[in-house]
């Protein structure tokens, strides 16, 4: 009878590391990675936030595979496509330059390739999970026992939040069931309500005030006629962070109706919940423990490679109650409970390895030096503008501050932000340009740590000699 030949000796030839002994080649391909990545980084500041072109390299596998210097090569041309979050002038979006630390993690998540569907294919990755999510909760004072599942972003928090919420209210079937939430709350509650089986009008928005906030004397004049009415509230959504202005809507007295109401309340956090981290910052998001579910992303402010968005709750166990279904192909728990069954997702890579490496990389000292520093760079933007008397800004609590100049026209207003964008985009000053309350403004996300005063007095002057345009255009 002829002997099978030995599996290992069957994988020589497939890159797969050798699982007998050190390989010096796998080492040499992460170090010319690693080499290819730390170039990209260190030159942030000689290419423009937003590159010149978008490219595709080859698609299609060959019939041979390639070796290491045509996989880096490929590589470096995507590299070289890709937008540039390490420019100081990256001020458009809620995506920072990644912590060193996050991206180390990262690799290490990768080569370890757990999953965290369950206890035994991540046991001690499970428990970290469980345990740097109890700390964050802790933290941003939740009650004890507090805990939570990390989650593909947040547009996946607040899902799974909203499904808790339902179930824990017992409105599962309700069609009739509504969630009310600000005039200025994230898209991704319509997309969850959606598929939820729930119609678009189940989202009702309460007006915001004139800082953004949402109007709690409207909520309460809401929950009033609902009750009347008796059309139930499947949950209440406060915002810490709007996304354009960067407003935080009043949580400790929208706690307090919730709870007089007996309605789930939901924090989405995913922008300015971090803000609690800090003692000196922590008033920006006063009430956020109150909250029955929270979504936070520290991916957005803190570095945290992507993605990194976190669901907490001040009952944990109504993310098992609610997602269980069981996993009869797997041993059962010894722990806490398998990951799987502790919300929507079922294979999950350890994404809490860069969470967990970059706050123990930054430090309690390193967290508040970011926060400090985003709120700065928005507090001395804004003096340099309040001069202009023709710009309206819009902010908030938060590190992001939008402007437009005012009296315009809609139309005039999007000829303006276009432009006014390219002219800085010329100077390696990237802003966004969102349409808010009818108006396109320029937006400026002061989260990145690499931008100096220089950078915002530049960008201060371009604003400056466009709304001086614009005024002569309007004059003539």
């Amino acid at each position: 009878m002829a002997s099978a030949k030995p599996a290992h000796q069957v994988c020589q030839s497939l890159p797969f590391a050798n699982p007998a002994q050190f390989d010096p080649a796998l080492q040499l391909f992460l170090e010319q990675a690693s080499s290819q990545l730390c170039r990209w980084l260190g030159s942030a500041d000689s290419r423009p936030p937003l590159p010149g072109l978008s490219v595709l390299p080859e698609v299609e596998p060959q019939q041979r595979g390639l070796g290491h210097d045509q996989l880096l090569a490929d590589l470096q041309l995507v590299m070289e496509g890709a937008y540039n979050p390490g420019h100081p002038g990256a001020l458009a979006h809620l995506d920072p330059p990644p912590l060193t630390g996050s991206v180390v993690a990262d690799l290490i998540c990768a080569g370890l390739n757990n999953n965290l569907l369950a206890e035994e294919l991540a046991p001690s990755l499970s428990r970290l999970e469980t345990s740097v999510i109890a700390w964050l909760a802790s933290q941003l004072g939740l009650p004890e026992g507090s805990g939570g599942v990390a989650a593909s972003g947040g547009s996946l928090s607040n899902l799974m939040a909203l499904v808790v919420a339902r179930a824990a209210r017992g409105l599962q079937g309700r069609q009739d069931a509504v969630v009310l939430a600000s005039a200025d709350a994230h898209v991704s509650l319509a997309k969850a309500l959606m598929v939820m089986g729930l119609p678009r009008q189940a989202l009702r928005a309460i007006a915001i005030d004139g800082d953004g906030r949402l109007n709690c004397d409207q909520l309460e004049q809401v929950l009033q006629q609902l009750r009347l009415q008796g059309v139930p509230v499947l949950a209440v959504v406060a915002t810490a962070g709007t996304t354009v202005r960067g407003a935080v809507d009043p949580l400790e007295p929208m706690a307090t109706l919730c709870n007089q109401h007996g309605v789930w309340l939901h924090v989405d956090g995913a922008i300015g919940a971090v803000f609690g981290l800090a003692p000196n910052h922590r008033h920006r998001v006063e009430g956020i423990g109150r909250a029955d579910s929270l979504t936070v992303n520290p991916q957005k402010l803190l570095g945290i490679t992507k993605t990194s968005s976190v669901l907490l709750l001040a009952e944990p166990q109504l993310l098992s109650d609610v997602f269980h279904t069981g996993l009869p192909y797997m041993e059962p728990s010894w722990g806490g409970g398998h990951g799987g069954e502790r919300g929507l997702q079922g294979s999950r890579p350890a994404e809490i390895l860069k969470l967990w490496l970059g706050l123990r990389q930054l430090g309690m000292e390193g967290i508040g030096a970011i926060l400090d520093g985003a709120i700065d760079r928005r507090r001395q933007l804004s003096a340099l503008l309040a001069g202009e008397s023709g710009l309206r800004q819009v902010g908030g609590a938060t590190h992001l501050l939008a402007f437009t100049p005012a009296g315009l026209s809609p139309e005039q207003a999007g000829i303006w932000s276009e432009q006014t964008r390219q002219d800085l985009l010329s100077h390696q000053l990237m802003l966004s340009r969102p349409l808010y309350q009818g108006h396109h403004h320029l937006k400026a996300v002061l989260g990145n740590p690499h931008t100096q005063s220089s950078h915002l007095e530049q960008l201060a002057l371009i604003l400056q000699a466009s709304l001086s345009a614009c005024g002569a255009r309007q004059r003539g």
